[in-house]
């Protein structure tokens, strides 16, 4: 029961706390840190320890799932080269440079340890990343290769982690083994991934519509793609990002209006709920963390963790540029495909590296002893540093992110602003074409105005024009069957758009996601009318 009553204390507060955050100015995962960390010090509160196997098993999974989800699949492959460099190259580069400086600048740290610390707080957060920039004006492509970092680099991070804790217990490190097992477990989990995800597209064609067990099943992917993924001893992460990038595109053809919106419902819901539970649980260890830590002064934990801190933050930021500007100056097909590259964008890239509850975890989750005699080497004291890295760039990069991009003067570009336009426009335009040679004959003079009103009105709309007409109570009824009818073909034209390459996913979630909330509404009205 005491479990129970403080979930449902959490759930409240993180509840309250989003009502407020828009108000006060300050970042969501940050005010939930803070608050945790608040709360975590009240004196006669127990203890809220972490299990890191919760973090792994029940947290990760369906966050890293969503983030996938509405991941344009063409969008990441137009942008896999900086992803990777990010994603790969700096999660390895910021591991190494962490290890030096706990080294050389820590007493009594020796390299598996410093290893073990760098791949841990190497990766920034997938949690942290979206939070951040959400409602921020950004370059669709910024936006991009932030989200598509941030699904990849946990695998890159979590596969140099195991890696390093082997390191330790061993005292021994084979560089071309490792190189060979870090491409097995990475390409292995993507390749289960995908069957995984062609598993449930297939049942997804299979069974009959239902929304309920539709839904369901779409909490089930991650979970099974990541627990397949980990029997076989391969990336669980890859392979739960794998599964999204695969069924998003394919979820036109298999769910149905109803599936639609009540499975965008309950994971909108679900997310919530997770995020903000992840975040104040962050700031809820604290206590925990410093129970261990009595041999070492204030200061000298303070100075400790400012080291990491600002390693960790000036890595990525010596990473980035060099990483952005010297493929431009060797490869003449970048410069001409990577127009968009500049030093406003770029510095946004290299301020946006928070860490979250990923790195807390792994560091939890270190073993207490490597033998039977030895207990591993400064396990308090990664733990501290890595709560102190998560904490650090969460509020300073995580405050200061929305006025380094007003700052810079950074707009978001309007390319996908028009491109929604004319999709709405050419289908529009190809509706009316087809209410005049399917409907012209048969319908009377008002209810055929009527039909293709809408749709006129619609054009006159994107044109900031507009026009109404009326029509009798007996002509609705007869309005709203034609309505459904269109509205099929309407979805149909569209998703025909999007699989010749017209347009973007973007475009055709949100035009499809308004087709379901009309044809729900007209569903009703026909119901009511009956």
């Amino acid at each position: 029961m005491e479990n129970v009553s403080l979930i449902i204390i959490l759930l409240s507060i993180v509840t309250a706390l989003a009502q407020v955050t828009d108000r006060i100015r300050i970042p969501y995962p940050i005010l939930l840190v803070l608050v945790g960390i608040g709360i975590g010090l009240v004196p006669g509160l127990p203890n809220v320890h972490l299990n890191p196997d919760v973090v792994f098993l029940i947290f990760l999974p369906p966050v890293l799932y969503s983030a996938a989800w509405y991941t344009s699949w063409p969008d990441f492959k137009e942008s896999v080269r900086p992803i990777s460099l990010l994603a790969v190259g700096c999660v390895l580069f910021t591991t190494i440079l962490v290890a030096l400086s706990v080294h050389y600048f820590i007493p009594n740290f020796g390299w598996p340890e410093a290893f073990v610390l760098g791949a841990i707080i190497s990766p920034p957060d997938a949690v942290a990343a979206t939070a951040a920039t959400k409602g921020l004006k950004l370059p669709k492509r910024i936006i991009t290769i932030l989200e598509g970092e941030s699904l990849v680099n946990d695998a890159t991070g979590l596969i140099a982690y195991r890696y390093a804790i082997a390191a330790t217990a061993s005292g021994t490190f084979i560089f071309w083994l490792a190189g060979i097992n870090f491409f097995y477990v990475a390409g292995l989990g993507i390749a289960l991934g995908l069957v995984v995800g062609y598993v449930f597209y297939w049942i997804h064609k299979i069974t009959p519509d239902n929304a309920t067990t539709d839904t369901v099943f779409t909490l089930l992917t991650p979970y099974s793609s990541y627990l397949v993924a980990e029997e076989f001893h391969a990336s669980g992460v890859l392979a739960v990002v794998a599964a999204g990038l695969f069924l998003s595109p394919r979820s036109s053809e298999v769910f149905s209006n109803r599936t639609r919106l009540q499975a965008t419902a309950v994971w909108d819901t679900m997310i919530f709920i997770l995020n903000g539970v992840i975040f104040i649980f962050i700031g809820l260890q604290l206590p925990f963390i410093m129970e261990n830590l009595g041999k070492f002064t204030t200061g000298t934990l303070i100075w400790y963790g400012s080291i990491v801190s600002v390693v960790t933050i000036v890595a990525r930021i010596i990473w980035v540029f060099p990483g952005a500007y010297l493929p431009r100056w060797f490869s003449k097909s970048i410069r001409t495909t990577e127009r968009d590259v500049n030093v406003k964008s770029v510095s946004v890239l290299a301020w946006s590296g928070m860490r979250g509850i990923v790195s807390l975890a792994a560091a939890l989750a270190l073993p207490i002893m490597i033998s039977e005699k030895e207990p591993f080497p400064n396990r308090d004291l990664i733990i501290f540093l890595t709560f102190c890295a998560i904490f650090s760039t969460l509020v300073l990069q995580g405050m200061t992110l929305r006025r380094l991009i007003k700052w810079l003067g950074i707009k978001s570009d309007d390319n996908h602003l028009r491109e929604e336009e004319h999709a709405r426009l050419k289908v529009a335009s190809q509706i009316i074409e087809h209410i005049e040679e399917r409907y012209t004959l048969g319908l009377s003079d008002a209810v055929l105005n009527q039909i293709k009103t809408k749709y006129e009105i619609r054009i006159q709309r994107i044109r900031k024009d507009q026009s109404e007409e009326k029509l009798t109570r007996e002509q609705i009824e007869e309005f709203t069957r034609i309505q459904l009818a269109l509205i099929r073909h309407e979805r149909e034209f569209v998703i025909g758009l999007r699989k010749q390459g017209h347009i973007r996913d973007e475009v055709l979630r949100k035009i499809e996601y308004e087709l379901d909330l009309e044809e729900a509404r007209l569903e009703l009205e026909l119901v009511q009318t009956d």
